[in-house]
């Protein structure tokens, strides 16, 4: 039933869904000197598959071959662009106009641009586990427009803080008057959630209408979305953040996009979606994938499903539609300069399509990273994601994964008792299986996220466990990514809705109450403020520490509930401890010998106190970083 009203949806508005003027193409623009000269240009007009198209001369540039789709309204334009081609204007031609509407746009142009001789310097330059991530969410960070609170030409005209389910008015300007927030903070690169046009109506979620505040509901890949600031607002975003040599993360989804986009109001062609299996549910079973026994109906019951209903599934093994979404990371990259690529339901999507866009991006941009998203259930699941020693038939080639099952570990460590495989135990079993990846400090490691409970609430807000977590965070291998307001203490849990765990950063608008400005000292308790401060001096201690950023690991088995492990190389070393146990301990420090050999003091990092290495003793449910002195 939800699939013939879905149909009856497209026959209602699809007409209104294409131009009946000058052309929609997509992409909107493209650069001469790219690695790549294939380019496939897709035209959207009212009867343009009727109409005999060709491209006047232009010197390196070759019409090779056009493909109407099933929709009338929709060919396929296949170039080449050579590399003596130099930036221009391409003009294209209609003889046999079909539409009278369009009768002034019988020819179209198509920009070529000179690519930034800027990528892989101040731009496009990669996230390494050199750098801190910041994830906000634009829409619940800061208001710096109020402006561009409701945008009259959308389908959601609502904007009321009041309602956890509506917008609330945050944008990029909110966010860069915040940067002197993230200097302090030590942070070197946003993560947004995806910032892409959502131009979608109340949808219904768990029982709420919801907006599409959290950014996850395209309806138009080459749209920014004019809330947040439009087009023209990313770019200068961008270019900010990378003139205060900081970088950008943008969230990506290839799986699925929302039922109001434009091309799901009117499809290309029938197999634009998958569609096997209506609109129904995946069985959200990774092991499909790497399992030697899986059954090929749910592998496909996996990739064909749909995450929700009202985000059609796009069909990534249909040539046009891969080409499209690969066309749109890398024009995404080169337009506004993006460092790394965090993609979404990273295990719903067809595998050799995302080592198809993940080459694409790597050879016109050998820096920019990908690192995907999938909530798997084991650390086999997340390292079959990337790239990886297992003996699988398929190999991905993603540079890294959103590391769940640190995560978990960590989490672990915090809040549970000791045994053979829970508490701390769990980090160090977790880190063992490290050998299945090829590149783990490529990993993004995280205490939480927009998709989860707050740590502080997870831990019964217990500041002893919470700096536990802080100094996991920021010493172990890999990139650490902090969620907006953990800083801070923010704290809640998922209650019928991800909304209660989304909730706005206070002092980010206007009407916020100075003394709740969290952005400020005179904003933060005594507690937020030493939470505020703990990150921050280990964060930037992080900075400059080649032993963390760049450096090996050693752990030693737990022992007591004491869990220390070691970040080295030949200019520092790096002591991580943690007692999680219920009594003071003094360590026996001959059994750590391999690392502490040679070393006679140990400093905090955090507070700077130096004491002796072999007097040094950890309290009950305390946690050091210390830094090995001779």
């Amino acid at each position: 039933m939800r699939r013939c009203q879905f149909i009856l949806l497209l026959l209602i508005v699809s007409a209104k869904s294409w131009s009946n003027g000058a052309p929609n193409i997509y992409p909107t623009n493209w650069w001469v000197g790219m690695k790549n000269p294939n380019l496939q240009l897709m035209i959207h007009r009212d009867r343009v598959a009727n109409e005999k198209i060709s491209m006047l001369p232009y010197t390196g540039v070759k019409l090779v071959k056009q493909t109407k789709a099933e929709n009338s309204n929709y060919i396929f334009l296949d170039i080449t662009i050579s590399a003596i081609t130099k930036p221009g204007t391409l003009k294209f031609r209609i003889d046999n106009l079909q539409s009278p509407e369009a009768v002034s746009y019988k020819t179209f142009d198509f920009e070529l641009r000179q690519r930034s001789n800027q990528n892989g310097k101040t731009r496009a330059l990669g996230v390494t586990a050199k750098d801190f991530i910041y994830l906000l969410i634009p829409d619940r960070f800061a208001n710096g427009d109020p402006s561009n609170d409701i945008i009259n030409d959308y389908r959601d005209k609502t904007s009321d803080r009041k309602d956890k389910f509506s917008r609330h008015g945050g944008d990029f300007k909110g966010i860069e008057n915040q940067l002197e927030y993230f200097n302090q903070l030590g942070v070197s690169t946003l993560w947004l959630t995806p910032v892409i046009e959502n131009d979608m109506p109340l949808m219904n979620e768990w029982g709420n209408k919801v907006a599409g505040y959290h950014g996850y509901w395209f309806t138009d890949h080459y749209a920014v979305d004019k809330r947040f600031g439009g087009n023209e607002g990313y770019k200068q975003f961008c270019n900010t953040l990378h003139s205060k040599g900081m970088k950008v993360i943008q969230d990506a989804v290839y799986n699925h996009v929302g039922n109001h986009h434009w091309f799901v109001l009117d499809p290309p062609m029938k197999s634009w979606f998958n569609t096997s299996q209506g609109d129904m549910a995946p069985n959200h079973r990774e092991e499909v994938f790497y399992d030697p026994y899986a059954s090929q109906s749910d592998k496909k019951a996996m990739l064909d499903g749909w995450f929700v209903p009202h985000l059609p599934d796009l069909n990534q093994q249909n040539p046009f539609v891969a080409n499209f979404l690969i066309q749109h990371a890398v024009w995404t990259t080169e337009e506004y300069g993006i460092d790394g690529w965090r993609v979404d339901t990273y295990k719903y999507c067809d595998e050799q399509f995302m080592n198809n866009v993940n080459s694409a991006l790597e050879k016109e941009f050998p820096f920019v990273t990908v690192f995907g998203e999938s909530w798997v259930n084991s650390t086999v699941a997340n390292a079959y994601f990337t790239r990886n020693n297992i003996a699988s038939p398929f190999k991905h080639n993603a540079k890294g994964m959103l590391d769940f099952q640190v995560c978990f570990g960590m989490l672990a460590g915090m809040n549970e008792k000791l045994d053979w495989l829970t508490g701390v135990n769990k980090i160090y079993t977790t880190l063992t299986q490290d050998v299945l990846y090829k590149e783990p400090m490529n990993n993004c490691i995280f205490l939480d996220n927009h998709d989860m409970d707050r740590v502080f609430s997870v831990i019964d807000e217990d500041w002893k466990k919470m700096k536990m977590g802080f100094n996991w965070l920021l010493t172990l291998r890999g990139i650490p990514q902090i969620y907006y307001g953990t800083e801070v203490l923010m704290k809640n849990k998922k209650v019928n809705t991800d909304a209660t765990v989304r909730e706005d950063f206070p002092g980010g608008w206007a009407d916020d109450k100075e003394k709740e400005n969290r952005f400020t000292r005179q904003g933060r308790n005594d507690k937020q403020e030493e939470a505020f401060d703990y990150v921050s001096r280990l964060a930037n201690f992080r900075k400059s520490s080649s032993a963390i950023t760049s450096g090996k690991t050693m752990q030693f088995i737990p022992k007591e509930g004491v869990y220390i492990y070691f970040r080295y190389d030949t200019k520092q070393t790096v002591m991580v401890i943690t007692n999680s146990g219920d009594k003071d301990i003094n360590p026996d420090w001959s059994i750590y010998q391999e690392r502490t050999k040679g070393f006679t003091q140990a400093r905090n990092v955090v507070t700077g106190k130096t004491k002796p290495l072999n007097t040094l003793s950890i309290e009950a449910k305390e946690s050091l970083v210390l830094e090995l002195l001779k």
